[in-house]
């Protein structure tokens, strides 16, 4: 048994178990490769087993390692007995590449409080039924990290992905010195850098990784992060400062976001609307809940995604760079990127003014289907990355276009109903500043968002000419948040329409294209 000593090799040292839960593309086998190696060197008894899964946040693999730490030449002969899987509570150190499986394994059982060590990064590969959910649809990833630190006898928790894109490296590599640096692992660092030489496969860039993950566990990347959390906060703006203390995180954040999409008076819009509401939300004293929601949803609204912002962010070097660390093009070497793009008649009346845009989908609008062409754009060329940056560079004019017009109306439009519903009942202001999280995403997502909050706003609407302490106040919250909650769960609003008593909507043809694939030669 992997927990016990194996039979007649006396009493001895227990074998080590070594359980790592990756993601394609991590180096998970390589890691395992690197443990097996180390072990090897030492002439300890090693065998490792892996459960292969599917890549990129659709499936996990699984690699298991059981140690005997004693070399061979000391067994006399005797050969122990390895288990081929492990068993919950029954394993030495667990190392996760990502945080929700780190809660995989957790789950499981596989850590043990006065037993396992913990290593695991703290980013976020988020699966697809998370972005795909009408909703918020992420894990909480607090209760994750809870969890471990009750669960675990030690638990290193940390970023790996941003160290190691840092360093020029793969996440294996960090994950790899973190262990090693734990104690966990039944040999030295010098043992396991040996390991990583052996392997003959960028050695230099994968022993800067150990390394840094290796120091960061040794507590030598804590001071780093200190000072540069003290850096954000010293350069945080001075209404953001004045702000009561509940809202000074978030509202920072928001800032920072409005900003970085539009401009400084873009930004100032922003915080105007939020000092507004905290003004009404003063009176009733309290954390300012329904104020710190609306911050939350108001900067993910007024930073929507349009063909300006997507090709922002696709022409940024830290994207650039960011893409190059994914895949492990060296510097210096050349990388084909082609970017996979699908405009419409929307996507064009979008950056328009609002009267070009009526009359174009006046013209297009029934041909609408036939405009949305695929197109694969290689913006590793001068021409792809130069059309790119031409739609960047109409940010400037972003104010003038129809898209913007119209998200501004909507968040007016909501704005005015929070503030109205926070004067005469904070909880149906709270209800109402949720209902931010209706709106995201584009296209027909985006579309259906706006649709629901609308119909969301126009029920309430004889709720918001009620006194305050009226009794029906409360049960207008409650409608409010049986609705947006039916809104969330039911991406063609045929829930939420029976929750307001409205008329389902119409289902929308999408047709279906058969492509004849011509025949190869």
């Amino acid at each position: 048994m992997s927990d016990s000593t194996f039979p007649g090799a006396g009493q001895g040292p227990r074998i080590v178990t070594v359980l790592v839960a990756a993601m394609g593309g991590e180096g998970g086998g390589v890691l395992a490769d690197w443990l097996i190696s180390a072990a090897a060197a030492q002439d300890f008894p090693v065998q490792s087993t892996s459960v292969p899964g599917v890549a990129q946040r659709t499936g996990a693999t699984n690699y298991y390692i059981e140690i005997y730490p004693v070399a061979r030449a000391e067994l006399g002969g005797a050969q122990p007995v390895f288990s081929l899987t492990p068993n919950p509570g029954d394993v030495d150190i667990v190392a996760a590449s990502e945080l929700v499986e780190a809660g995989r394994v957790l789950q499981g059982g596989f850590v043990h409080p006065r037993r396992t060590t913990l290593v695991a990064s703290l980013h976020r590969e988020y699966a697809v039924s998370e972005k795909t959910a009408m909703g918020d649809g992420r894990y909480e990833g607090q209760r994750v990290v809870e969890a471990a630190q009750q669960l675990a006898l030690r638990a290193f928790l940390f970023d790996m992905r941003s160290l190691a894109w840092k360093h020029g490296t793969v996440i294996n590599t960090v994950m790899f010195g973190a262990m090693a640096a734990s104690g966990a692992l039944p040999f030295s660092r010098e043992a396991c850098e040996q390991a990583i030489r052996a392997s003959g496969k960028a050695v230099e860039a994968s022993l800067k990784g150990f390394a840094a993950g290796f120091e960061h566990v040794a507590g030598r990347g804590a001071a780093t992060a200190a000072a540069q959390d003290a850096e954000a906060r010293a350069s945080a703006d001075a209404r953001v400062r004045a702000l009561p203390e509940p809202l000074r995180a978030i509202v920072g954040s928001g800032l920072r976001q409005v900003a970085d999409y539009q401009d400084a008076r873009y930004a100032d819009l922003y915080l105007s609307r939020v000092e507004a509401l905290r003004d009404i939300e003063r009176a009733t004293g309290g954390d300012f809940p329904v104020t710190r929601e609306t911050a939350r949803y108001l900067a993910l609204w007024m930073s929507y995604e349009d063909v300006i912002r997507v090709a922002d962010l696709k022409t940024r070097s830290d994207r650039l760079q960011r893409v190059r660390q994914e895949v492990g093009a060296k510097a210096g070497e050349p990388l084909r990127l082609t970017e996979y793009l699908k405009p419409g008649l929307d996507e064009i009346c979008s950056v328009l003014p609002t009267p070009a845009a009526h009359w174009l989908r006046r013209r297009l609008g029934h041909k609408a289907n036939k405009l949305n062409v695929g197109l694969h754009m290689r913006t590793d060329t001068v021409l792809g990355f130069a059309m790119l940056c031409g739609l960047r560079a109409l940010r400037p004019l972003r104010r003038r276009t129809s898209r913007y017009a119209a998200e501004q109306a909507m968040i007016e439009r909501w704005l005015d109903a929070v503030r109205r519903a926070l004067a005469i009942s904070p909880r149906m202001g709270y209800e109402l500043a949720l209902c931010g999280n209706l709106v995201k995403g584009y296209g027909e997502t985006s579309e259906r968002g706006h649709r629901n909050l609308a119909g969301l706003l126009d029920d309430i609407q004889p709720a918001l000419a009620h006194a305050p302490q009226d009794p029906s106040l409360d049960d207008a919250a409650a409608r409010v948040r049986s609705a947006r909650a039916a809104a969330l769960d039911d991406p063609e609003g045929r829930t939420l329409a029976r929750a307001l008593g409205l008329a389902p909507p119409e289902p929308k043809s999408h047709p279906i294209r058969i492509v004849r694939r011509k025949p190869a030669g």
